[in-house]
């Protein structure tokens, strides 16, 4: 898997749904798993354990990786074990909630981690292993290297956020990494940042939101699209393969969605038709 470049992250998933089956299955060989045991074992994850979609999908990933990569043996898991995707609104911030976040009494490092966030859209793994020395301040733009899907892209660097590091570099002096952990020159682990991110909504009094990493991710775009920015160019800030993807932020803009005058209004606006002009223009 190293070789194939998987990232850590994926080499952790896929080795602890290999050993959660093995543990299901104690008694047999994981070579020796058929089609009826794992598709019995995908039944009994997503009924009795009620775990979603993507849970499945790890589990089929991580065994057909191990089947076809290492047993070399046929692997082909029905597709309909999957559960139905569920449609989601991404929850996100609105603009007096960031500004009460960053109105908050925090620390330096926990206004840098939440501007960094917010300004960029940056994922978690991604956020965690941002290099100083990719940080363009001539362009102001930060260079990603190999983010998810292994992917380089350029992040917007805010030029308020980029006074905000520069004060957290003269206090911090990180050497190598722009948040690192206990250990220099690496970077701090995805957790240190997400319970940064909990105590600075706790100091802005928005602990009961629950708002993650995710939520300044999804409020960035969502905030770009409100502000006119085309989605083809979201797409490339944010990394996604895939346009429909980004789409999904059209159903976050709240005013346009407000705006929009319901056809029975518009109809009694008509005030220049006569009644049985108005009563024509309708097909039952």
């Amino acid at each position: 898997m190293i070789m194939g470049h998987y990232s850590p992250a994926s080499i952790g998933h896929y080795i602890r749904e290999i050993r959660f089956i093995g543990e299901y299955y104690h008694k047999i060989p994981v070579h020796k798993l058929n089609q009826k045991l794992i598709c019995n074992y995908i039944i009994h994850i997503r009924e009795d354990l009620g775990l979603g979609r993507d849970k499945c999908r790890m589990v089929a990933q991580s065994l057909s990786f191990l089947f076809k990569e290492v047993l070399k043996k046929p692997y082909v898991l029905p597709s309909k074990l999957y559960p139905r995707r569920i449609f989601k609104i991404p929850v996100v911030m609105s603009i007096s909630e960031v500004r009460q976040l960053l109105a908050a009494p925090l620390t330096l490092k926990q206004r840098a981690i939440c501007e960094v966030f917010y300004s960029t859209g940056a994922r978690l793994s991604e956020c965690s292993r941002l290099r100083i020395a990719d940080v363009d301040a001539v362009n102001m733009c930060i260079h990603l290297r190999q983010g998810k899907g292994n992917k380089d892209r350029m992040l917007l660097l805010s030029p308020r956020c980029y006074e905000t590091l520069k004060k957290y570099y003269i206090q911090y002096s990180p050497r190598e990494y722009l948040f690192e952990g206990q250990t220099p020159n690496q970077p701090c682990c995805p957790s240190s940042l997400r319970d940064a991110i909990k105590m600075s909504m706790k100091y802005a009094g928005l602990q009961h939101k629950k708002y993650s990493s995710n939520t300044f991710r999804h409020s960035f775009a969502t905030h770009l699209l409100n502000n006119g920015v085309d989605l083809l160019t979201i797409k490339m800030l944010m990394g996604h393969s895939d346009l429909r993807t980004t789409m999904i932020y059209l159903h976050l803009q709240v005013k346009k969605l407000l705006s929009v005058i319901s056809p029975l209004d518009v109809l009694y606006d008509r005030n220049d038709l006569k009644e049985d002009e108005l009563e024509s223009d309708f097909v039952i």
